[in-house]
């Protein structure tokens, strides 16, 4: 598999989704540029299928107590992140997917907008700027340091 394909895969998987998909394209020798778009792409790819797909998934999935347990565990740690979508509705949603920390990527900013009854069409373009800032952070971060372990190994 080419170094492109596994950083869009990395960029769509839960829980890696861009943050973990920047560093792995930059640990490559890709240039941040194009480690920012494939990583970019790849979060933005799953977007509009786990809008349109999660509730009637879960919904399907709920008969099987197995995956009732883990829907649940999963609404919940998303409800508890999300009072700033609550106040602040499609801009919350955004800033939430924006902070790059765990649960609160595109995978946890579609769950929330499920969850709090976001538009379709505000939901994806709050998620979509969010993971573009979400990118724009983790690949400052990563230069950031790249630079500042230079400094020390000279």
């Amino acid at each position: 598999m080419d170094k492109e394909l596994i950083i869009i895969l990395t960029g769509a998987a839960p829980i890696a989704e861009l943050r973990g998909a920047i560093p792995l394209a930059l640990s490559f020798g890709i240039p941040p540029l194009k480690a920012f778009m494939l990583s970019i792409a790849g979060n933005l790819l799953i977007i509009i299928p786990v809008l349109c797909l999660l509730n009637p998934i879960s919904e399907k999935l709920r008969h099987f107590k197995l995956w009732s347990r883990f829907f649940d565990w999963v609404f919940e740690k998303t409800k508890k992140k999300s009072n700033l979508i609550q106040k602040y509705e499609a801009l919350g949603l955004c800033l939430f997917v924006a902070i790059p920390l765990p649960m609160t990527g595109a995978w946890s900013g579609c769950i929330a907008a499920s969850l709090f009854k976001i538009r379709f069409r505000y939901a994806f373009l709050a998620i979509s700027m969010g993971v573009i800032l979400a990118g724009i952070i983790v690949l400052a971060v990563c230069l950031t340091g790249i630079e500042t372990f230079k400094i020390f190994v000279k």
